[in-house]
Parts: structure tokens; C-alpha cells; sequence
């Protein structure tokens, strides 16, 4: 998988402000009456033409300085309807994003700015981090100039079928190992872009964004890993 991932810094995360507003005093772990529990937010910056970003939830900012390609770690959100709003990175103008997302107690959730900037969107996945022993691995297409693609096992089987931008497929399950892999123009076998050697670890989930530009070159695939 390290042969599929693109540079990237590790982004600068404020979470104590979200750790105060969803935790007790006495640190009770139940969520009791009135109280709201606590979803798990990773946000990917997958828009090719945008600035860096500050990402804020709720007026408060989360990420500061997320440049094209960074993701977070999954940071603690209260649950329910979060306000995430997406500006500059150092300015609280213009507003690129302004979207309320409902988000459920101990769910997980990847947030991703996806298009290019005159049409910036946030997308909106619900991860699975429960592992088992197979390898699970699901497909996003961010690619703002791309076709419907597909995508195969090399000179194989199609994986995933007709999936179009802002898309995401199911986790497929598969056995642990090294593979060759293509994404192709859906209902064709040519090869839009080769992914060749994918490491898919047993008992690991995985998230794989086709992200950049097809008119430009740039075209290329960002794995995350879901859990452990």
C-alpha cells in the first residue's frame, strides 16, 4: 500500500475543544440522560485546484492548515447535527464550505472536500472499522474530470463496477495479499490509471480515493486505512 500513497504532513489537529464539550468532569464513559455521545471524524482535503484549508465543526476550528491530499486522523465530535464550515487556511473568508452533517453516537466518518474549488462539496462516508480477518476495502471516486470508472484486478475480474464521481462503493472482502489492480473506463477494459503491488493486510479496513485530474495528468489513488 506504501507504493499507492502521495506525500503528505501530518495535519495540525485541535481536538480539546471537542474532548471538553463531549466529556464529563468525572470522565463517565456511559452517555446518560440529556447527554450526547460521540462520533469519530477523519477529513480528507481532495479538491485539486483548492487552497490549503482550515476545517471548523461547530465554530470551532478542528484542522488548520490542511493542504491538498492531507487527512486527519479520526478526531472525537459530539454526535448530531455538527455544523462544518471550510475557509483559507488563516481567514475566516470567503466560506467554501458551509454544510450541517448529522452524525451518529459511536459511528465513524470520513469528511472529504471533493471538486474543483467553484464547485467545492463535502462528502460524506460512514466508515467501517470493525476488522474481521479478510481484508476490507471500499472505492471513492474524487476525481472531478474523470468518467464512470471501474475497477479490476489486472488482465481480471471487475472488483468494483460503474462507479461514478462522489461515489463510494460497499467494503468488498478479500484474502490478504499483494495485488494488481486497475482503475478502468467503466463498461471498457481501458486503463485509466495502473495500481499495481496493492498491499491489503488481513484484518485491516481500507478506504482507496481515485483522486486528481484525468486532464492533466495528475490522475492517482490515495489509501487510507480505516482500522485497526
Amino acid at each position: 500500500m506504501n507504493r499507492l500513497r502521495r506525500s503528505g504532513r501530518l495535519l495540525a489537529v485541535l481536538a480539546v475543544p471537542f474532548l471538553a464539550a463531549a466529556c464529563s468532569d468525572d470522565d463517565d464513559a456511559v452517555t446518560g440522560p440529556g447527554e450526547v455521545g460521540i462520533a469519530q471524524v477523519r477529513v480528507v482535503h481532495l479538491s485539486p485546484d483548492a487552497p490549503a484549508v482550515d476545517v471548523a465543526v461547530n465554530g470551532e476550528v478542528a484542522v488548520a492548515g490542511a493542504a491538498y491530499l492531507d487527512a486527519t486522523g479520526y478526531l472525537p465530535v459530539p454526535a448530531g447535527d455538527v455544523r462544518i464550515t471550510v475557509t483559507p487556511a488563516g481567514q475566516s473568508s470567503p466560506v467554501v464550505i458551509d454544510a450541517t452533517v448529522p452524525l451518529g453516537a459511536d459511528a465513524s466518518y470520513t469528511i472529504a472536500a471533493t471538486g474543483l474549488l467553484a464547485d467545492i462539496q463535502p462528502l460524506v462516508l460512514l466508515d467501517n472499522r470493525s476488522p474481521n480477518g479478510q481484508a476490507k476495502v471500499r472505492f471513492v471516486h474524487t476525481s472531478p474530470d474523470a468518467p464512470e470508472v471501474s475497477v479490476a484486478v489486472t488482465d481480471g475480474p471487475v472488483i468494483f463496477g460503474g462507479v461514478a464521481f462522489r461515489a463510494a462503493t460497499q467494503y468488498a472482502e478479500v484474502d490478504g495479499g499483494t495485488y494488481d489492480l486497475e482503475v478502468r473506463l467503466a463498461g471498457t477494459s481501458t486503463v485509466a490509471l495502473p495500481l499495481p503491488g496493492v498491499d491489503l493486510a488481513g484484518g485491516t479496513n481500507y478506504t482507496v480515493f481515485a483522486t486528481g485530474l484525468a486532464s492533466d495528468g495528475s490522475l492517482g489513488a490515495l489509501p487510507l486505512v480505516d482500522a485497526p
